[in-house]
């Protein structure tokens, strides 16, 4: 077992994830069911998904030690551009750091899906385990437009949807900075026309997506085109007063967000030449 495992883990992965201090059991789970050993593989195997979308990673250095929430737009109908962004923080960044992702509570329902997000560090998307998280000074991926950001069409496109007012709250509960980051390639990576919400909620999904392409290729028209993504990190923004405040004045901080990412997001289109380049 352990010769396969050495097979599929890949050995970049596997000296980052070892670089990296983890409040371990003597089982080698942490209190949010990462297991290092595990995220090797499933980090290895993210790694070549990683390498298909050939990112362009920007800015990478402004993410700071510590605690910190990392917030990027949401795109691309399945989560490629959390992926891409979790393994440019593991593989990148100088320290390497091994994000947790804060997922939606439809995915941890799915076989097999739940276990990989959990080991690998995934957790699902809830305050009381972000605030645990922030802590015990990891770095935190959230992507505050949720379902509504992942599920756009693409007619609407790099179109922000409102962010949640949560990770706001979060950041100035426990003195969290938030870097800002911006994701081009996810739009373009599966493409959808119409978000069929009759049959979502007859499987219980959070959007069903109706590709162009169906007619034609059928459920391959759901795989990825290789689309190079284009990921820009901001520089750091901090952010004082209560975390109870009126909803109206968290609201005037999380606009900072949003226009801070959607600068990046501009900066990350114009710099590229097409889509797969």
């Amino acid at each position: 077992m352990s010769f396969l495992r050495d097979l599929v883990v890949d050995r970049e992965v596997a000296a980052a994830i070892d670089s990296i201090p983890n409040n371990i059991n003597s089982l080698g789970y942490d209190p949010w069911g990462l297991n290092p050993e595990a995220a090797k593989t499933y980090f290895s195997l993210a790694k070549l998904i990683y390498s298909y979308f050939r990112p362009n990673v920007v800015g990478i250095e402004n993410l700071p030690a510590g605690r910190v929430l990392i917030v990027p737009n949401h795109s691309g109908q399945l989560p490629f551009d959390a992926l891409t962004v979790a393994t440019a923080c593991l593989l990148k960044a100088q320290p390497p750091r091994l994000v947790r992702s804060m997922a939606e509570r439809w995915f941890p329902t799915l076989p097999w899906v739940n276990i990989a997000f959990s080991r690998s560090g995934v957790v699902v998307g809830d305050p009381i385990n972000c605030r645990n998280l922030l802590d015990d000074d990891n770095a935190i991926l959230v992507f505050p437009e949720g379902a509504r950001g992942s599920g756009k069409v693409f007619q609407e496109r790099y179109k922000l949807r409102d962010f949640g007012r949560g990770f706001m709250r979060l950041a100035l509960q426990t003195g969290t900075p938030v870097v800002p980051v911006g994701v081009v390639g996810g739009e373009e990576s599966i493409i959808s026309v119409y978000d069929w919400k009759a049959g979502a909620k007859m499987l219980g999904m959070p959007y069903m997506p109706i590709s162009p392409l169906l007619p034609v290729l059928g459920p391959l028209a759901y795989l990825p085109m290789p689309v190079r993504f284009h990921i820009t990190f901001g520089e750091p923004l901090h952010f004082t007063g209560p975390f109870d405040d009126e909803d109206s004045e968290i609201d005037k901080k999380v606009r900072v967000v949003m226009e801070a990412v959607d600068s990046l997001i501009a900066k990350g289109r114009s710099g590229r030449k097409g889509l797969f380049t």
